[in-house]
């Protein structure tokens, strides 16, 4: 080392500063020089923007001359949901083991499509479980008979049968199974149909009359497995196609009459409490008188949220919140209310918990507050007054369907909604789109469900049925002649098999108000011999009405279909409720559509004529 950088006399050399480029150490500690710590706790002003800052952080800006809140003891009436009904349906206990969700949304599985067999997928996986409890219990000699009894066999080609031999995929699968699988679709519909008379050992040759019981048995193990895999309803009162949204009404007891909580515009897919409105009436049948009103003392606690001023003396906020940041417009209501919350109100908010089970209906007759003067305030709901007094202020308060002029009702809805599903992939998706062009409405069916089970492009399909057809006309010696005009007229262009066209139509004994009819396209393939085919739908969601004995017409409701249109999609849902036990239900959801459409259609036009080489 240079000499020059040895310092004999450490102490010398810093008194002396004989060595100015000493500038490091490698220890620095605080050495209090008095054993008070008087002068250290004054916190003397050096920096009066820090000091406003901590004034501020404690309230002291504060003109109030109000003590905290100490005590306060709540007043809460509470009663559980007792009834359900669904729109036009009967009036049923409620069942608080079953998320409202499941019990509202739950949609039939349907085993075919205009008579011809479906999901491929759910009967393979019945027909496998109906195999395995057969090798299970040692009855693996009746697999044969239950092969013949409930086969899975390919139809014959022709027109008619274009939704399978036209798709590969489809096809492929369901010569897989023809012949090898068991169609568990068809012995559970055959079971259900009668479970007291239908029984599985029917048509079956018995090797010993004691394995009758076994089956019969079986059969009632099977329809108890396939129902805790797929929660299926009794009815669909619950779903309206007129409105494309689920309807029903839940009530509650609540100081001797009955509150009658209406949904009647559900279809999000999550159910809370602005999902219901205040429905005048009764759902019927005896009131239950199951309402409970208990006095509970609490300690109020200050709210806290991230951002809020800080109580601690040498606690300095972080800046992970920046209300700075924060620009609402002047007519943000929302992001000012917040605003003000926070730097205005922050510390005048108390918590005072009360806990409630989901499914009840609950409201708060008052409640008393004594602060630390001793005095005592009894305290009702702010949003307490006439309904139609627009100056009144309320949160998570359910509007009545009729703004009458009463009393506001100020309870509190807390519905057994699920905190989160499983969503499937849509195995059926509708856009319901205006074609001002066509002066008409179009559901195009996007996603349609196949064979398989899983939902497929509606485009796709469509396509390939068009061409099915086409092969099959081509084939029988429908060839088109040949054009021999260079210009040829059309009556009416074509649009794709998977637009369904919904039209205007005047309602009953109205000559003003309209609703739109689902109505088909023709099918016209140049060299056909036979008239042209209408284009049936595919989706249940549209074919409301075609797979009843008696077709019926569907109508929907002008109004349900906005300029910007609607997307309808339906899928398998799983949940997991309380007790921990799995729902599977199939269930609707509506959004928002993405705006008008236009299918191409028009009429009487001149195009060019097609020619053909000779």
């Amino acid at each position: 080392m240079d000499v020059k950088y040895v310092v004999p006399d450490m102490k010398l050399a810093l008194r002396e500063e004989l060595f100015p480029t000493i500038t490091v150490w490698n220890r620095l500690e605080g050495r209090p020089r008095r054993a008070d710590f008087d002068r250290a706790l004054k916190a003397e002003v050096r920096d009066p923007l820090w000091m406003l800052t901590k004034q501020w952080q404690l309230g002291e800006f504060k003109a109030d001359d109000a003590g905290s809140p100490v005590l306060t003891k709540v007043k809460m009436r509470a009663t559980p949901v007792t009834k359900y009904q669904a729109a036009g349906g009967p009036t049923e206990p409620f069942e608080s083991n079953v998320p409202l969700e499941t019990k509202a949304e739950q949609r039939t599985v349907h085993w075919a499509w205009n008579g011809q067999k479906m999901r491929f997928d759910l009967r393979a996986q019945l027909g496998r479980q109906w195999r395995n409890m057969l090798n299970d219990a040692g009855l693996q000699a009746y697999v044969a008979q239950y092969l013949t009894l409930y086969p899975i066999t390919l139809p014959a080609q022709d027109e008619t049968t274009d939704f399978v031999y036209a798709h590969r995929q489809a096809w492929q699968q369901y010569a897989a199974l023809a012949g090898r699988c068991i169609d568990g679709g068809d012995l559970h519909l055959f079971l259900s149909a009668d479970p007291t008379n239908n029984h599985a050992s029917e048509e079956i040759t018995l090797a010993l009359p004691a394995d009758k019981a076994k089956l019969d048995a079986m059969g009632d193990e099977f329809e108890r497995w396939f129902a805790a895999l797929y929660f299926q309803p009794d009815h669909e009162d619950a779903w309206k196609p007129p409105y494309m949204e689920y309807q029903f009404a839940c009530s509650a007891p609540l100081q001797g009459k009955e509150r009658v909580l209406a949904a009647e515009q559900y279809a999000q897919g999550h159910l809370d409490w602005y999902s219901f409105d205040y429905a005048p009436g009764a759902l019927g049948g005896a009131l239950d008188p199951g309402e409970q009103v208990n006095v509970s003392s609490f300690l109020p606690t200050p709210i806290t949220f991230q951002g809020m001023p800080d109580p601690r003396w040498w606690t300095l906020e972080d800046r992970k919140t920046d209300f700075g940041s924060v620009k609402p417009s002047t007519t943000d209501l929302a992001q000012l209310l917040l605003m003000e919350f926070a730097l205005v109100y922050a510390n005048d908010w108390f918590l005072v918990p009360f806990r409630l089970p989901a499914g009840t209906l609950a409201r708060i007759d008052g409640m008393t507050v004594t602060n630390t003067f001793g005095e005592r305030f009894w305290i009702v709901a702010a949003g307490t007054g006439a309904e139609d007094n627009w100056h009144r202020w309320a949160m998570f308060q359910i509007n009545p369907e009729n703004l009458s002029e009463r009393q506001a009702d100020t309870s509190l809805f807390i519905p057994p909604a699920v905190a989160k599903t499983m969503d499937g992939d849509p195995e059926e998706e509708v856009e319901l789109a205006r074609d001002e062009v066509a002066n008409m409405v179009w559901a195009v069916e996007k996603i349609i469900p196949s064979l398989t089970g899983k939902g497929r492009s509606g485009k796709d399909e469509g396509n390939e049925i068009l061409q099915y057809h086409e092969r099959l006309v081509a084939a029988g010696g429908g060839a088109p002649p040949p054009f021999q005009a260079g210009v040829a007229y059309l009556a009416m262009t074509s649009v794709p098999e998977h637009f369904i066209p919904f039209v205007p139509v005047h309602v009953p004994n109205s000559v003003r108000e309209i609703q739109l009819q689902r109505s088909r396209m023709l099918r016209i393939i140049e060299g056909d011999t036979l008239p042209p085919e209408k284009i049936p739908p595919r989706t249940t969601l549209i074919r409301q009405g075609l797979d009843e004995t008696v077709k019926q017409p569907y109508y929907l409701h002008e109004e349900e279909v906005p300029r910007a249109g609607m997307i309808v999609d339906q899928s398998f849902r799983r949940t997991r409720w309380t007790k921990g036990e799995a729902y599977v239900w199939l269930g609707v959801q509506k959004q928002t559509g993405r705006g008008e459409r236009s299918s191409g259609l028009a009429f009487d036009k001149i195009v060019s004529a097609k020619t053909t080489n000779t």
